[in-house]
């Protein structure tokens, strides 16, 4: 009996101890329970949602850019793109393989795929392919479920509806550098482009926008399964610009089969109204990247279609710059209206001998007379007697050699030399070379852009400045006016006596601008050629005849006009330098004419009344005039 109660006691110990440990374990259990499902069911059931659901970026829209009147100069268009998230590959080198047997990776994609999956972070997208079409994103979407991590994804790309008519002007976009992702980490996102030159580059920031993000759930694999919500980004800001976008076409097509950059101003405001170069490029080529092919038929062009000569085409001003001399010479009182000099067709300074381009001679002109032959003589003359720094400040006040905040990155100042640059290079100053830089020779350096300006301060006696946008994300002014602008602080007397001789040299019998006459009833322009050489003709070869139409392309002078109408109350100012132009016919002349009377026609800046239907009847007899 004793026996079995003690044997009673061990089992009630033991079961005791069992229970004990038994309730000591369910507790231990309903405490981690407690404590996941109630004090911290929230942070795990946010974890659990993030094990379903994904969030990735979505790059931004890019800003549109505009002409004045709203017209799209560059926009975008929707595209299908594949893109690989490197977290959800269960194998990145293995998801590549299966995805290059269906669509082939070059050499160079891969080695772009693999620096991109080294330089960014996993949960950024990487680009595969770009710009797919129909069939290309079913094949993708077919075979969905062997491809673990790639997606197929809705971009967009950068369109440009004018192409090469506004390529240098508006820019290009390009994928970012590797300093560009450096400097800000959302550019690796996929469909990010950065704006190169023009106005693409200059307003970058405002046009890229800020970036959206998607909800994506996905199984356990990652395999997305479907999107739960999306936050678009914010687009960039629109970029309304100053210009027209049919002049601009316009100027474009009146520059074909030249090297050449034409611009047209406001001369009231500083508007750009047009802004041409030839030759150009198509910028959509620089979305997907350039081929080498390309490059190299861009690189060994001699007429170099990359280069905005408009902006950063320097050209040595010719007889455009005497203007320019003229006013000098006239503040400085070196010479009067009335001046006269004798032309014989040459003038000798010590042994050197300066020829007139009328190798006959003019005989004895005033200043009118002088501008209206584009004299050669008169001009040497009258630069002796005022000297080169005085040249020069006049020319800066002017607009050449000087910074005209355009507003756009790569505009060229141009270069006017003084007497203390040329002392700082150990050299002197000689006479010879006031001589030559009386006629637009020399050293001086000019572009299109700052002869226009030039012009449009000829023209309107205001220190006008050329500029190219109007509003950015809506905010800007509607429109600039003439007193916007201060006066030149040069005497209204002194600007009339170049403006007629201007005048004279278009509408006067004589003149050296005669293609520039306008085809308009009750309407004149004022205008100047000029001729710039590019090497040394020496005297032997003029005394024989020489011909710049019998030498090579490279070796022919420029030829360039400047012009602004109408002449009794100025709207617009015109420049044109035709690169290598000046060989037999007049070139600048005409294509002046033509793009002014396009301007006055269109009258993009509401200046003036509509053409009557007589005038708009005439200018349908110039070819080309009336082109929409």
């Amino acid at each position: 009996m004793r026996r079995d109660t003690k044997r009673t006691n061990v089992f009630t110990r033991r079961a005791l101890l069992v229970a004990a440990g038994q309730v000591g374990l369910f507790g231990l259990l309903g405490a981690r329970l407690y404590r996941v499902q109630v004090i911290d069911g929230a942070r795990y059931a946010t974890m659990a949602k993030h094990n379903s659901v994904r969030v990735r970026l979505i790059a931004p829209l890019r800003g549109r850019i505009l002409d004045r009147f709203g017209t799209i100069v560059a926009g975008n268009r929707t595209n299908w793109r594949a893109l690989l998230l490197a977290e959800q590959a269960t194998s990145v080198k293995a998801t590549l393989d299966r995805f290059s047997r269906i669509m082939p990776l070059s050499v160079a994609e891969r080695a772009r795929i693999h620096r991109d999956l080294r330089t960014h972070r996993r949960f950024i997208p990487v680009l595969l392919r770009d710009y797919l079409d129909w069939s290309e994103m079913a094949r993708i979407e077919v075979n969905a479920p062997y491809l673990p991590g790639v997606l197929v994804d809705v971009g967009s790309t950068r369109t440009y509806p004018f192409g090469a008519a506004l390529a240098h002007l508006v820019g290009y976009v390009a994928p970012p550098r590797q300093r560009d992702v450096k400097a800000d980490p959302l550019l690796a996102m996929p469909g990010m482009r950065v704006g190169r030159i023009g106005v693409e580059e200059e307003y970058d920031p405002q046009l890229r926008g800020k970036a959206g993000t998607e909800q994506l759930e996905v199984n356990a694999v990652g395999r997305v399964i479907r999107e739960l919500g999306r936050q678009e980004g914010t687009p960039g800001a629109d970029v309304t610009l100053t210009l027209d976008a049919r002049l601009q076409q316009y100027a474009y097509d009146r520059l074909a089969g030249q090297s050449a950059g034409a611009v047209v101003l406001d001369a009231q405001t500083g508007e750009v109204m047009a802004i041409a170069t030839r030759p150009s490029f198509d910028p959509s080529l620089f979305n997907t990247g350039v081929s080498d092919l390309q490059w190299r038929a861009w690189m060994t062009n001699a007429r170099k279609p990359l280069l905005d000569k408009a902006t950063e085409g320097l050209f040595a001003p010719g007889s455009t710059f005497k203007p320019i001399v003229s006013m000098a010479a006239l503040e400085a009182h070196a010479i009067t209206p009335q001046t006269t000099f004798f032309c014989p067709g040459h003038f000798d300074l010590g042994k050197a001998r300066f020829f007139c381009w009328d190798l006959g001679g003019h005989g004895r002109l005033d200043l009118t007379g002088a501008l209206k032959n584009s004299c050669d003589v008169y001009f040497y003359k009258t630069a002796l007697r005022v000297g080169i720094d005085r040249m020069a400040a006049m020319a800066n006040r002017f607009g050449l050699g000087v910074d005209l905040h355009m507003g756009l990155p790569g505009v060229f100042k141009g270069f006017v030399p003084t007497r203390e640059w040329r002392m700082k290079q150990g050299k002197p100053w000689e006479p010879g070379d006031t001589v030559v830089h009386g006629i637009g020779q020399g050293y001086t350096l000019v572009t299109p852009l700052a002869l226009a300006t030039q012009t449009a301060r000829l023209a309107t006696g205001r220190a006008v400045l050329p500029h190219v946008t109007r509003a950015v994300g809506g905010a800007g002014r509607p429109g600039a006016s003439a007193q916007d602008w201060p006066m030149m602080g040069v005497p209204e007397a002194d600007l009339q006596v170049v403006r007629h001789g201007m005048w004279e040299v278009v509408n006067s019998p004589g003149g050296t601008g005669p293609l520039a006459k306008l085809p308009l009833p009750g309407v004149q322009m004022a205008g100047k050629s000029g001729s710039a050489e590019v090497y040394h003709v020496s005297r032997l070869q003029r005394e024989q005849g020489y011909n710049s139409a019998n030498v090579p392309w490279k070796l022919r002078p420029h030829a360039l006009f400047i012009g602004f109408a109408p002449y009794a109350a100025p709207r617009y100012a015109v420049s044109v330098v035709v690169e290598h132009g000046n060989a037999g016919p007049e070139t600048a002349a005409p294509i002046v004419r033509d793009i002014m009377v396009r301007a006055l026609t269109l009258d993009p800046a509401g200046r003036g009344t509509p053409l009557p239907q007589a005038q708009t009847a005439l200018l349908g007899a110039v070819p080309g005039l009336l082109r929409p």
